[in-house]
């Protein structure tokens, strides 16, 4: 992304948070999309001692920074979806303008990041909806571009306003959170009933939980909970918070299962023909979008 001010943006770009992820998780593997043999024991990594200093101020600062009060003033600010009009592609086409300044040359586009996790799944055979949702699910990453830092848009997400697991990465970075000296948040189920549900669960802020509000009335409900907690690793790939679940989340969450690979895994230096497959993706996305939404 264009300029890093260090304190906000520690990351080079957002392809670092990425590659930290496919580190820390390099069991995911799909039919088209495979790993190296030797990568596929993490026993014993110690993903800590291996991530790059800017990944570490990262998480500290999202991990400081992602208070219940924080979350709140987020939803008030972007969930009315007043920013923006525009349809899908034009979307992909505003987003392509989060710009990595330190390799702009060589570096893929978003749209062509885009296109690799869709066609991966398309190559799988996947439902065109499971197509769609792999074409936009990083689509609320132009939370960048309407000014907020890396860490409000993109991370691992977890709930906040009840106890933190230790199974979020870096979990000792919040103990300069807020939240960590508020006794009622620091109990298993916090301000949360235990069983509730996550609908009724606020999460840290990003572009996971924006782009579901965006789209929630127009995909079925395995996309919309791809899209909503992909990044949610301590839960899906850890199997934390489980307590705050009903059987419809235990049941959908195998759905986000088998998307996390596509999402960790179809990155390939080998660039997609964007004007041969724009009109196939035209069409998917006129199937399930109107023109326009709400931005």
């Amino acid at each position: 992304m264009k300029a890093n001010d260090g304190q906000q943006n520690p990351l080079g770009d957002l392809d670092e948070w990425d590659e930290f992820l496919q580190q820390r998780y390099p069991e995911a593997e799909t039919a088209t999309v495979k790993k190296k043999a030797e990568e596929s024991d993490h026993t014993y990594r110690d993903y800590r001692a291996e991530a790059r200093p800017s990944v570490k101020e990262f998480y500290r600062l999202n991990h400081t920074h992602q208070s219940r009060d924080f979350v709140k003033a987020k939803q008030a600010e972007y969930l009315g979806l007043n920013h923006r009009r525009m349809g899908i592609w034009e979307a992909m086409e505003y987003l392509n303008t989060l710009v990595d300044d330190s390799d702009p040359d060589t570096d893929l586009t978003q749209i062509e990041h885009l296109l690799q996790t869709s066609e991966a799944i398309r190559a799988d055979g996947h439902p065109r909806w499971f197509i769609l949702t792999g074409l936009i699910h990083d689509l609320g990453k132009i939370l960048c571009l309407w000014g907020e830092p890396q860490w409000a848009v993109v991370g691992d997400t977890f709930p906040v306003g009840c106890q933190y697991s230790d199974k979020v990465v870096f979990p000792e970075f919040f103990v300069d959170n807020p939240d960590y000296k508020v006794a009622e948040y620091q109990t298993p189920n916090g301000v949360y009933e235990a069983g509730c549900g996550l609908e009724k669960v606020d999460m840290s802020w990003g572009h996971d939980e924006y782009l579901y509000h965006v789209v929630k009335d127009y995909l079925p409900d395995e996309a919309l909970y791809m899209i909503r907690y992909h990044s949610f690793y301590a839960a899906h790939t850890e199997g934390a918070y489980g307590h705050l679940m009903n059987d419809r989340d235990r049941e959908l969450f195998a759905a986000v299962r088998k998307f996390n690979p596509y999402d960790l895994y179809s990155k390939t230096p080998e660039r997609p023909d964007v004007k041969t497959l724009r009109p196939y993706y035209e069409d998917l996305i006129a199937e399930y979008f109107p023109p326009t939404l709400r931005w």
